[in-house]
């Protein structure tokens, strides 16, 4: 598949401005409402870290860069060499931090699986393709630093939501580096950021044609790519499904295992909650990807 043709099979260029603004705004699906989910996301993940203290699991944070922002919190289990996973999260590139992301680690520290949420610098104060490079330093840091932390360097997952579900793709498909992460996890991520130009999602981004094509996963020429898992919820727009059921046949054209899943019951926002919870249809795959490392 070319990158036009991924673009054009998406068949955003004959919507009106309102259809794709609608179709890119996954609040669309819940009525607008989305702070709940927000909170959720931040009381969830300040139980879990809360939870892990409590257990005597060693949560470090480590720094990638000389900003706040540029920081990774990571929590492993006893053992030695065990799995990890490092989640990026969503937000638009504009939202979030690492803070409200920490919620899966209560479930991927009791199956005996590390757990790192990385923090980026977010737009306006950097461009996306400052945020790629920031995530991509990031996970290469937590590698490097592997057996320090006693994690298996070739059992690392990297899995992402939304615009974290872009930013796991980049970092994984990386044509820069010589090494690739055992697996990923997308979830309802953004492959193609072409449809953003001109809409309310793009004020804060300020990606033109060139920036768009350049940072999008779509567009990268994927050579050895790792299994994927590339999943979405029931209840996403139409656009969101489609970029993500084109991202996995891109996938599967390039080498990789993959599966993918419509998550039934989903939003865009909670299909989150199922990514480490085994009794999930989501979280199963998740350990199943995990323990075929």
């Amino acid at each position: 598949m070319s990158d036009e043709t991924f673009s054009d099979q998406l068949g955003w260029r004959s919507f009106s401005d309102a259809d794709r603004h609608r179709e890119y705004s996954p609040s669309s699906c819940v009525g607008g409402e989305i702070q709940p989910f927000l909170t959720e996301y931040a009381e969830a993940s300040a139980t879990a870290r809360s939870w892990a203290r409590e257990q005597g699991f060693e949560l470090r944070t480590l720094c990638y860069g000389a900003s706040e922002s540029q920081t990774v919190d990571v929590v492993t289990p006893d053992g030695d060499l065990v799995p990890l996973v490092v989640f990026i999260h969503g937000g638009y590139w504009q939202q979030l931090s690492k803070l409200d992301s920490f919620a899966p680690a209560q479930d991927f520290l009791s199956r005996g699986v590390a757990y790192a949420a990385v923090d980026y610098t977010l737009a306006p104060s950097a461009t996306v393709e400052e945020i790629i490079a920031e995530c991509r330093r990031a996970v290469s840091m937590i590698r490097e630093k592997a057996d320090d932390l006693g994690i298996d360097p070739d059992r690392i997952v990297i899995a992402g939501s939304s615009a974290g579900g872009h930013l796991t793709a980049m970092v994984a498909l990386d044509p820069t580096i010589s090494w690739r992460p055992a697996a990923m996890v997308l979830l309802s991520g953004v492959y193609e950021l072409e449809p953003l130009i001109g809409t309310p999602m793009n004020d804060a981004l300020d990606l033109d044609l060139t920036a768009a094509r350049r940072c999008s996963p779509a567009r990268l020429r994927i050579a050895s790519p790792p299994r994927a898992l590339v999943a979405w919820g029931e209840n996403e727009t139409a656009q969101f499904k489609r970029q993500s059921r084109l991202f996995a046949e891109r996938l599967r054209a390039a080498g990789a295992n993959t599966t993918q899943h419509e998550v039934a019951g989903r939003n865009h926002f909670d299909i989150l909650t199922d990514l480490g919870r085994e009794a999930s249809e989501l979280g199963a795959a998740v350990h199943r990807l995990i323990e075929s490392t």
